[in-house]
């Protein structure tokens, strides 16, 4: 081997640019959270062949002064973090001091930057490996940096490139997912010269909405949940999509700690167990969070990227996130303000339409006189045959205020053996009966296991469990949570586990491997739902066989009694296996449907 020798600066510069910069989206990443760093209100950024031939960043900041220019370009040099202290406390986006260098070494680089209180700009590049003397130059307050030829002296990894869509594409995703965390900033996005994106600063609410509408889409703008919630010193604020908004890939999550996007698996984690019980297998949901925490408990100095973090206290972070997202999507219920548009009708916003609609209704019994669904009825004798009233000729008896109209409004009848057709006061209503019945009786059988609690089942022969010692260890340190679930577990040994008892729900399951997946998530995570989740996979077949099945006849009374039902039952507005429930077509939808006023 030979002797050990110090790298010249150049090589580690191109080094660290091999951990920094994957491509050039990452390069506008540092320089976009530079410009945010320096308290910029506006950034533009040019992109030219997808960021290969050119990559500009301007913005309004506080500047950089002359002085400093040249330490700007030195490696792991920043006005950000001084002491071992601010490094536990970072609030900035950026703060290792390599990003410029690290960048400067693989292209044709140049700053220019300007102070509020200097009388000219000043510009410094680096040339051929060298840095430039510093030239006074005309420019704005704030500054500009340009980085062209990216790799043109790293052959090896320009070949890595993909084409210049797919390059420019990471950038737009890139600004889009900044422009989330910072409202209150106008971004410019160009390519190639053209104007691509224009993001104004959100000052209000409505911009906001609008600010989301166009990074995420209008059904997400619509069809989403906001969130406000703080508990045990954490703040969780953002939006998260209705099931219905769910996706074929994880490509519409955001999550943002201290402003900063990150990936990270307890959070992944934590999302995935809430949405559990109302989406499809496969299936991913879509969420802009952001959660703010005391900086000293999170370590964002895990990864040269700054795409990772941290915890101290990672299960408080999992177990907040989790219960906070759980109970916002528990509080949706058919009839709320967002419903599942109509599939076969242009996509129209109804849940602000407040039309007066005259219901001729043929049932309007008290809400108190619904009871639980029967067990039997006639029902209506054809697909659809809508019921009749003795005072069907007087308009006056049957014209009902809209304050008096439930959510889901009153049925119709039934379409098909298989559909509930309702009129509410935004119009028509339909409504899969068994899909509905079957979220109402899952809920109802929930609710009841959980007063019951979770009773245990003793095993006629103790299941010996040959472990590893990690999970040895973990089944005897969490005993007592392993009890409240239902088990009983002793260490037989340092590799094995006796299993005396289970939860007596889950008859039939596999104990051995439910125990080892129980383990591997409180070794993981510090908790565990596997139980839970098993429980219901139990419970949610139950509810499948005992809900109402198709091509059932349902009397008016029993139809209206499952709209009630619905209207008061958690996440109603999805089956347990996250189809929807109900849709709500207003009567200006039917109108253009039958181009009525034309």
């Amino acid at each position: 081997m030979p002797r050990i020798r110090q790298l010249p600066p150049e090589l580690v510069n191109q080094i660290a640019a091999g951990e920094v910069v994957e491509r050039p989206a990452s390069v506008v990443k540092e320089l976009i959270e530079n410009s945010l760093d320096a308290g910029a209100t506006r950034i533009e950024i040019d992109v030219e062949d997808g960021g290969s031939r050119l990559i500009r960043v301007r913005d309004d900041g506080s500047g950089i002064a002359a002085d400093d220019l040249p330490l700007a370009l030195a490696q792991h040099a920043t006005s950000k973090i001084a002491t071992l202290e601010d490094l536990e406390r970072v609030r900035t986006l950026g703060f290792r001091g390599e990003a410029l260098a690290s960048i400067a070494s693989i292209s044709r680089f140049a700053l220019t930057s300007r102070r509020a209180d200097a009388d000219a700009a000043w510009s410094i590049g680096i040339e051929a490996g060298r840095i430039t003397p510093l030239r006074p130059a005309q420019h704005p307050p704030g500054t500009t940096v340009e980085v062209r030829d990216i790799f043109h002296n790293v052959p090896a990894r320009r070949k890595f490139l993909r084409a210049e869509r797919t390059e420019f594409g990471h950038i737009d995703e890139l600004v889009k997912a900044i422009a989330l965390a910072q409202p209150q900033v106008e971004f410019r996005l160009s390519h190639n010269a053209k104007p691509v994106r224009l993001l104004r600063p959100a000052g209000n609410a409505a911009a906001l909405t609008a600010r989301l509408g166009e990074i995420l889409g209008a059904e997400f703008s619509a069809q989403s949940l906001h969130i406000d919630h703080t508990a045990a010193g954490l703040h969780l604020s953002g939006w998260v999509g209705l099931p219905i908004t769910s996706r074929a890939q994880a490509d519409q999550q955001y999550f943002y700690v201290n402003g900063r996007l990150v990936r990270d698996r307890v959070v992944t984690h934590a999302v995935r167990q809430a949405y559990a019980d109302v989406l499809f297998h496969g299936r991913h949901p879509a969420y802009a969070l952001f959660l703010d925490v005391p900086a000293e408990t999170v370590d964002v100095n895990v990864h040269p990227a700054k795409s990772e973090v941290r915890f101290r206290e990672s299960r408080l972070i999992h177990d907040f996130l989790y219960r906070t997202l759980n109970e916002a999507l528990a509080q949706t219920r058919a009839g709320g303000e967002a419903a599942a548009p109509a599939a076969s009708v242009a996509a129209v916003t109804t849940s602000g339409w407040r039309g007066q609609v005259g219901l001729g209704l043929g049932v309007r019994e008290p809400l108190a006189a619904y009871a639980a669904l029967l067990g039997g009825g006639s029902g209506v004798a054809a697909n659809a045959t809508f019921a009749t009233n003795s005072t069907s000729g007087n308009t006056d008896a049957l014209a009902a205020n809209e304050s008096d109209v439930p959510p889901l409004g009153y049925a119709l009848a039934q379409l098909a053996g298989i559909y509930i057709l309702a009129e509410n006061a935004q119009g028509l209503v339909l409504v899969d009966m068994h899909a509905a019945h079957e979220r109402v009786t899952y809920e109802k059988l929930k609710t009841a296991q959980a007063c019951d609690g979770i009773r245990a089942q003793l095993l006629l022969v103790p299941l010996m469990l040959a472990v590893s010692e990690r999970e040895a260890a973990c089944a005897e340190e969490y005993g007592e949570r392993l009890a409240e679930l239902g088990f009983d577990i002793v260490r037989s040994g340092p590799q094995s586990l006796t299993v005396k008892r289970y939860p007596g729900l889950l008859e039939g399951a596999d104990v051995g491997g439910l125990v080892r997946d129980v383990l591997g998530d409180l070794l993981a995570h510090g908790n565990s739902r596997r139980i839970e989740e098993t429980r219901n996979e139990v419970l949610s077949t139950m509810a499948c066989h005992g809900s109402v099945r198709a091509h059932r006849r349902l009397t008016l009374p029993e139809m209206n009694a499952l709209l009630r039902e619905m209207e008061a039952t958690e996440r109603s507005d999805q089956c347990n296996h996250g189809r929807p429930t109900w849709v709500q077509i207003s009567v200006a939808e039917l109108d253009r449907m039958f181009m009525r006023g034309r």
